[in-house]
C-alpha cells in the first residue's frame, strides 16, 4: 500500500484594482448626479427656473473629480473606492445649500458664497491630486513629524499676530493676507495628526507597559505624563488666546484617541477626560467667553439670554429651523434657512435639516459614518504602525468634528465655531478635509498592495 505524498502549493491572491476603480467611477457618477439634482431643486424651488451659469461653474470641480479618478487609476489603483464619492456627494450638497442661501440673501458674483466655494473646491481637489502624485510612500511623512509639530504650533499662533490676525466677536481663528483669509487651525489638525502618529510609534512601549496598577487598571508614571500635559496646555492655550472651545476639544480628542489606539490603555482616556473637564470648568470661571457659551447652552430659551449681545439667538433660531423641517423637510429652496445667522457656515446643518428634514439629515450622517468607518478599516488593515495611527487619526478627526458641530446645533453640547466637514462654506476647511481624502487614498493603496498569500495542502 502506498500513500500519496502531500505537497504544499502557494498561491498569491492579488486583488483586481480595475474592479475598485470601476466601482468608484459608478459611485462618482451617482454622487455628481445627486449634487446636480440638489442644485436644480434649489433653483426651481427658490427661483422657479434653472441657473445655467451656476451649473457651468460647478462643472469645474466635477471635471476635476473625474481627473482625480483617472490619476488614481495610475498612481493609486488600490485606493479605497468609497472616500472620494462620499466627499464629492457632501461637497455637492453643501454647494447646493450655500447657493440656496445666496439666493435668499441676494448675493451675486464674487460676493456670493457659492461662487467662492466652487473656487475653493477646485483648489482642494487639485491639491488632492498633487498630493497623491507627490507622496508615493506615506512613511516619508514620519520622518518630518517634529517639523509638522513646529509648523502646527506656528500656524496656531498666526491669528494672535498683529496686522494679519483678524479679531472676531466669537473667536480669533482667522488670518488675512491681502484679499485671502483662512483658518490656520484647519491645517494644524492635519500636521498634529502626523506628529502624534510619528511620536506614538516610537514612544508607545513606555506609555503602554510601564506604570502602577490600580483597581485592575495600569496608570502611567508621572514622567510619562509629559506628552499629554503638553497637548493639554496647548488645548487650554487655544481656549485662552483664540477663544475657541471647539478647536481645543478637537485637538485634545484627536490626541487621546490616537494615544489609546497606540497603547490600548483606557487609563489614558480617563486621565485625559479628567484633565479636559477640569480645564473646561476652570475656563468657565475665569473666561467670560466660555462662561457665556455655557450659559447659552444651559438656559437658551431664557428671554434675557436670548436677547443679549452674543446670546442664544442663533442657537434658538437653528432649533426652530430644524423643528420647521420636521421629518421630510420643507423642500430645497422652499424653507427660510436664511433667518439663522451664519447659516452657510456654522449652521449649515440647521439649513439642511430645515429643507431636507430629519430623513435627509440621517442620510448625510450615514455618509459621514461610512467615511469614518472606511478610514478606521484602512487603519485596522494597515501594515505599519505609523500608517495605522495616521488613518485612525484623520478619520476620527472628521467624525469628532461632525459630532461637535451637530451636538452644538442640536444643543447636546455647548455651541462652538467649528465648520461641518465638506458641507460648510469656507476654503480652509474644504481644502483640509480633501487633503484627508488624499491621505486615506494613499494609505488604502499601500494596504491593498500587499499580496494575500494562501497556503494549501494538495494531494495529487
Amino acid at each position: 500500500m502506498t500513500v500519496a505524498p502531500v505537497t504544499s502549493s502557494i498561491r498569491v491572491r492579488l486583488r483586481a484594482p480595475a474592479r475598485l476603480r470601476n466601482l468608484e467611477l459608478l459611485l462618482l457618477l451617482v454622487a455628481l448626479g445627486v449634487g446636480a439634482a440638489a442644485l436644480a431643486l434649489v433653483d426651481l424651488g427658490a427661483r422657479g427656473e434653472l441657473d445655467g451659469g451656476m451649473f457651468a461653474l460647478v462643472g469645474a470641480p466635477a471635471a476635476l473629480v473625474l481627473v482625480l479618478h483617472l490619476v488614481e487609476r495610475v498612481v493609486a489603483p488600490e485606493g479605497d473606492p468609497f472616500v472620494v464619492p462620499i466627499a464629492t456627494t457632501l461637497t455637492g450638497l453643501g454647494l447646493a445649500m450655500i447657493h440656496r442661501l445666496d439666493l435668499a440673501e441676494g448675493y451675486e458674483g464674487w460676493s456670493a458664497y457659492a461662487v467662492r466655494q466652487v473656487a475653493w473646491a477646485s483648489i482642494a481637489i487639485v491639491l488632492t491630486i498633487a498630493g497623491i502624485l507627490i507622496v508615493r510612500n506615506h512613511r516619508i511623512l514620519q520622518r518630518y513629524r517634529y517639523i509638522a509639530m513646529l509648523v502646527a504650533f506656528l500656524l496656531l499662533l498666526l491669528p494672535a499676530l498683529p496686522v494679519i490676525g483678524e479679531t472676531d466677536a466669537n473667536a480669533d481663528v482667522w488670518v488675512r493676507i491681502g484679499i485671502f483669509s483662512f483658518q490656520p487651525g484647519e491645517f494644524a489638525k492635519l500636521l498634529l495628526a502626523v506628529f502624534f502618529a510619528g511620536y506614538l510609534v516610537t514612544a508607545r512601549d513606555s506609555l503602554s507597559m510601564v506604570g502602577t496598577r490600580v483597581l485592575g487598571m495600569r496608570f502611567p508614571r508621572v514622567r510619562d505624563l509629559g506628552p499629554i500635559l503638553v497637548v493639554w496646555i496647548l488645548s487650554m492655550g487655544v481656549i485662552v488666546l483664540q477663544k475657541d472651545l471647539g478647536t481645543a476639544l478637537l485637538y485634545f480628542g484627536l490626541f487621546l484617541v490616537m494615544l489609546y489606539v497606540a497603547t490600548g490603555r483606557a487609563s489614558w482616556i480617563l486621565i485625559g477626560l479628567a484633565l479636559f473637564a477640569g480645564g473646561g470648568w476652570l475656563a468657565t470661571r475665569l473666561l467670560p467667553y466660555v462662561n457665556s457659551r455655557f450659559a447659552n447652552w444651559l438656559d437658551a430659551f431664557n428671554p434675557e439670554v436670548y436677547d443679549r449681545l452674543g446670546g442664544s439667538y442663533q442657537l434658538v433660531q437653528g432649533i426652530f429651523g430644524l423643528a420647521d423641517g420636521g421629518l421630510i423637510g420643507t423642500g430645497l429652496g422652499q424653507g427660510h434657512p436664511d433667518l439663522v445667522p451664519l447659516a452657510e457656515s456654522d449652521y449649515i446643518i440647521a439649513s439642511l435639516g430645515e429643507e431636507l428634514g430629519l430623513i435627509g439629515l440621517f442620510a448625510v450622517f450615514a455618509l459621514y459614518l461610512i467615511f469614518v468607518a472606511r478610514g478606521f478599516r484602512i487603519g485596522v488593515a494597515g501594515q505599519d504602525d505609523f500608517g495605522r495611527l495616521l488613518a485612525v487619526g484623520v478619520s476620527f478627526v472628521v467624525g469628532l468634528q461632525v459630532f461637535i458641530v451637530v451636538g452644538g446645533v442640536t444643543r447636546i453640547i455647548p455651541l462652538t465655531g467649528l465648520t461641518t466637514p465638506f458641507l460648510a462654506a469656507g476654503g480652509s476647511s474644504l481644502v483640509a478635509n480633501w487633503i484627508i481624502v488624499g491621505i486615506l487614498l494613499r494609505l488604502s493603496d499601500a494596504v491593498r498592495q500587499q499580496p494575500h498569500v494562501v497556503v494549501e495542502g494538495v494531494a495529487p
